[in-house]
């Protein structure tokens, strides 16, 4: 008997993504989601028996789907598939009632494993309808898709250094115009509250830097959450700073690494406005002639903790004809 199944997530390009990689020959029917709220439209309507439920959305994320499906005693199987890799997301989704939990990007032998594990390959001779949604997939969407798995990866290594969970935060892709960045970069320059980092990066065609901003009060939480007990001096605040810029700013390359397959090269850290001219932060990179940057936002915070700190990605000009040909392969 046919299987009707639903696939929950904000990006178009991981639900496409999550279509192809079922087997080809299950029998079952697709429906789509973009948001929770949609999630919990399709369950309602008896049309799902599985779910392949993404974390982080807007509107109603996938901790409230759970927590509603478990709440409603909703007749439904919940597969959790997300970026946030922190043990901490595993637990709390198998305690709200998820059958189990696969992580970003999707491996097509580990869901057939999953669905063979729990007796629900159920295989047909027709190959299955893998995706039927009426819309287009712009770079936009593949871009901050990439940019929350990379996240995931980043965060990850930084909740487990600190002993701490952090909500995966949603990602914010737009282009910027140059002199937008240049007014952004003058502004964290002369803000005496914040200490702003960034480390430039390079490989295969594409260039950029990586800023990461956090103010002092949430230096004042980090160091708390570090065990550090003397009274920090203003180099060692912004040798700390520069320690957590490298580790995020290295996990999100990796995990950019592993979906496009491309090596970056990290340079040093170095103070925005102190070690390094703003003018020189972009300009430096592949081409001095251009108007704008690809630039992906991410600001995520410490669980019942008063850290905050942004994270922001900013890729050259020059970069984007690459950017746009890897994701192009990856669609």
């Amino acid at each position: 008997m046919t299987i009707p199944v639903l696939i929950c997530d904000d990006s178009s390009f991981a639900r496409k993504q999550m279509a192809r990689s079922l087997p080809e020959h299950w029998d079952v029917t697709l429906s789509y989601a973009a948001n929770g709220k949609e999630a919990m439209d399709v369950l309602h309507q008896g049309k799902a028996e599985i779910m392949f439920l993404d974390l982080n959305m807007p509107e109603m994320d996938g901790y409230e789907v759970l927590e509603a499906v478990r709440q409603e005693d909703l007749n439904i199987l919940v597969i959790v598939v997300s970026g946030d890799v922190q043990p901490e997301a595993r637990k709390r989704v198998k305690s709200l009632g998820a059958m189990d939990f696969i992580k970003k990007p999707v491996d097509k032998q580990e869901i057939h494993r999953i669905l063979d594990e729990y007796g629900l390959l159920q295989l047909v001779d027709t190959k299955l309808e893998v995706f039927t949604e009426d819309e287009s997939i712009d770079h936009f969407d593949y871009y901050k898709e990439l940019a929350n798995i990379s996240m995931g990866r980043g965060i990850d290594l930084l909740s487990r250094l600190l002993g701490v969970f952090i909500p995966m935060p949603i990602p914010t892709v737009r282009n910027m115009k140059i002199e937008e960045v240049y007014e952004l970069l003058a502004k964290l320059r002369d803000n005496k509250e914040v200490i702003p980092i960034c480390q430039g990066f390079i490989g295969a065609g594409i260039a950029g830097e990586v800023l990461l901003t956090c103010n002092r009060p949430s230096l004042t939480e980090l160091l708390k959450l570090m065990d550090f007990t003397d009274t920090p001096t203003e180099s060692t605040s912004t040798e700390i700073i520069m320690d957590l810029a490298s580790v995020l700013s290295g996990a999100c390359l990796n995990g950019l690494t592993e979906q496009m397959d491309v090596a970056f090269s990290l340079g040093h850290p170095r103070v925005v406005g102190q070690d390094i001219n703003i003018r020189n932060i972009l300009e430096s990179k592949v081409n001095q002639d251009w108007t704008q940057t690809l630039s992906i936002q991410m600001s995520f915070a410490v669980e019942e903790n008063t850290l905050e700190c942004d994270l922001l990605l900013l890729f050259t000009e020059d970069s984007m004809p690459k950017l746009e040909q890897l994701v192009s392969y990856m669609g």
